[in-house]
């Protein structure tokens, strides 16, 4: 079954809206042109990483899908944009931390079995995943993000997957450890925005819409989690031909997986209440 388009989201974890507004010269520079346009958008509460990667997927907050912090994961219950895209015949592909495995495929991951796999009747078509295994303050633990772009062009270059996902850490660890107002900060959100720069007109060239956003946002001592603007909102940048809402509109994070559907021409489950935000 042939799906309405295709679509690429891009979670770059940890990055507050005024960070990527400041520092994401090619992301602006799209905007400028007209090629891209760029929303706020506020993550859930607890605005921790495993409650929003659920609620990215799902449409549904914290409190219904039951992840409230990173140590508390399970497979949640709820549809999600795997699931729907996955029954409506398009293919999936997955490139990112090992918790979105167990969120959406099987809990908990097994590190031989799980971390590259191809399954034709799985939820996720095409997964190659990362753990961050000793993940601490000294030592981040985090993959190139070129190797991580370039993995997912992989997939959709070799198994044209309909509906893509990549995730990284790099900014969320750099902000733990420097925070997001100092030197350190400013030139590995320079690096990622030129590397991202250019694996994406090739997406977009092959057809696919692409939204580039985050998960939640960070504070300058590297702290989220709470409810604080520098901690919940970030920037949702979008490039495709959906007609959007006025420039100065808050977007809801319960908002994404609904527009993510709507965009493929899917079915949005009764359990997405979120209006989408494309048109």
């Amino acid at each position: 079954m042939a799906l309405k388009t295709k679509l690429l989201l891009i979670i770059l974890d940890g990055v507050p809206y005024r960070n990527w507004r400041r520092l994401m010269g090619n992301l602006e520079g799209w905007v400028q042109s007209g090629e891209a346009s760029v929303w706020k958008m506020r993550s859930v509460l607890p605005s921790t990483s495993a409650c929003c990667y659920a609620s990215i997927h799902t449409g549904v907050s914290p409190q219904v899908h039951g992840i409230l912090s990173n140590e508390n994961r399970f497979r949640v219950a709820q549809p999600d944009v795997f699931s729907e895209v996955s029954n409506a015949g398009g293919k999936t592909g997955a490139v990112t931390h090992s918790y979105w495995s167990e969120f959406f495929r099987a809990y908990p991951f097994d590190l031989v079995e799980d971390m590259e796999f191809d399954e034709a009747d799985g939820p996720i078509t095409h997964g190659r995943f990362h753990t961050m295994t000793g993940y601490n303050a000294r030592n981040q633990m985090t993959p190139s993000d070129v190797d991580l772009f370039a993995t997912l062009t992989m997939l959709t270059k070799r198994h044209g997957i309909d509906y893509g996902i990549l995730h990284t850490c790099t900014l969320d660890s750099m902000g733990h450890r420097f925070g997001h107002d100092c030197h350190e900060m400013d030139h590995a959100v320079y690096t990622l925005d030129g590397m991202l720069a250019v694996f994406l007109p090739r997406w977009i060239e092959t057809g696919y819409e692409v939204m580039v956003t985050a998960d939640h946002g960070q504070t300058d001592r590297g702290h989220h989690g709470g409810h604080d603007d520098e901690m919940q909102d970030f920037a949702l940048y979008y490039f495709g031909s959906g007609k959007g809402p006025q420039a100065d509109t808050l977007l809801d994070q319960l908002q994404l997986a609904p527009t993510i559907l709507s965009r493929l021409g899917v079915p949005v489950p009764a359990t997405m209440k979120a209006k989408p935000f494309l048109d």
